[in-house]
């Protein structure tokens, strides 16, 4: 990924290790090869379901490129949106990985505001290379690399079927997928000015679409999960032929795809959870010392409860939580967590995972705490507007030579 303005050579358009998209990753499955990108728990991938299409194998490799090297695991289960069709409607899929990402990933959460469209976004994928002009490279045999572009979410993909109709031959379901156009400037390309009214000459030289290859990648609003990449087109209507070269080919004037994250927010939050092993489901079962590993990450769960009366039986109920620091030291002992937990209508609970790093190192019992603070459609309690827990690292390396 992606096709850009400028040449994949252009360092602009390269998404080097350690710039923050080490959770981005290349996903291989019985020869299909897409993107995923890794959610904060440290152990899903978010991809699309079409990966899968043509596959009976429920094993899946998974590449990272992080600082520590390259690094390729595999998976232990794969949940796909059951609602998925050929229309690429619900094209979503989840990976969990056989056991947690390396330290070095960088792991994201979800963008959950419906307030997308006008946004500008950062894609970022291992698709095909190429550029607006030309569209994608039918030459390039080097190794995969990790590209980045931006573009600016236009339009609901539902609104070209209400102007296509019937000539248009899939039908996008309202409020699920998100369109962006690759413009280079010029009216003549500009496919969803000229098509359905939302005009836009796009952001000059960091200007990108997704390419074959890029399935999966996800679209970052403010480090976030806006999208995750699904389809190109091209699209013509009258006179009107915005395709710089009138070949699906990722080139200036075509049209992407993204499915639309806080459309599927519960979706996603529920089957990753549903993968969550030996987590809590009262408060009794909580585990609130954690015994250090010297070889694998292990995980600590934080049990949320709402014990008050919805008023509405639909609504939910968030609250936002971060990690912090005591003498165990995120990036150190433990992975820095934070984001929005989300309770579903007829939840009333859930759980925080939150990873311990291994070391050999013997050491004292260490401690961090995580804090919650922030509720939407509900409350702590009179008064309390932040809950506190605390969790114990114990070292149990006595016999190791420190």
């Amino acid at each position: 990924m992606v096709t850009t303005v400028t040449p994949y050579t252009d360092s602009r358009n390269r998404a080097y290790i350690g710039e923050g998209y080490d959770g981005v990753v290349r996903i291989s499955v019985n020869g299909y090869y897409g993107t995923g990108v890794l959610l904060s728990d440290g152990r899903t991938v978010l991809t699309v379901a079409h990966l899968f299409a043509n596959s009976t194998s429920s094993s899946v490799n998974v590449n990272f490129e992080t600082t520590a090297g390259s690094q390729t695991m595999t998976s232990s289960h794969i949940t796909l949106l059951s609602t998925y069709d050929a229309q690429s409607n619900n094209d979503l899929a989840l990976v969990t990985l056989s056991s947690s990402a390396p330290v070095t990933a960088n792991r994201y959460s979800l963008y959950r505001s419906s307030d997308e469209i006008g946004q500008t976004m950062t894609m970022v994928g291992y698709g095909q290379l190429g550029t607006g002009d030309t569209g994608t490279l039918t030459t390039y045999s080097g190794s995969p690399l990790r590209l980045k572009a931006s573009n600016q979410f236009d339009a609901d993909a539902a609104t070209l079927k209400s102007q296509f109709g019937s000539t248009m031959s899939w039908t996008p379901t309202t409020g699920t997928q998100l369109v962006a156009d690759f413009d280079n400037g010029n009216s003549a390309q500009d496919a969803l000015g000229q098509l359905i009214n939302r005009p836009g000459l796009g952001l000059g030289q960091n200007e990108g679409m997704i390419s074959p290859g890029d399935s999966g990648g996800p679209a970052f609003i403010n480090g976030q999960i806006a999208g995750i990449a699904s389809y190109t087109t091209s699209l013509s209507q009258g006179n009107i032929h915005p395709d710089i070269n009138g070949i699906t080919n990722s080139s200036f004037g075509e049209i992407g795809a993204w499915q639309r994250i806080s459309n599927y927010q519960q979706w996603i939050d529920q089957s990753q959870r549903a993968q969550y092993q030996n987590a809590p489901t009262k408060p009794s079962e909580v585990q609130t010392n954690i015994v250090e590993s010297n070889i694998d990450t292990t995980y600590t769960y934080f049990l949320l409860q709402f014990t008050g009366v919805r008023s509405d039986p639909n609504q939910l109920l968030s609250v936002a939580y971060a990690t912090r620091d005591d003498t165990a030291k995120a990036g150190q002992d433990y992975i820095a967590a934070s984001g929005t937990l989300v309770l579903y209508p007829n939840e009333n609970q859930a759980v925080i995972p939150v990873e311990i790093i291994a070391d050999h190192l013997a050491e004292p019992n260490e401690i961090f705490y995580l804090d919650m603070f922030n509720p939407v459609g509900g409350s702590f309690g009179e008064g309390i507007i932040k809950l506190t827990a605390m969790r114990t690292i114990i070292s149990d390396h006595s016999g190791l030579l420190a």
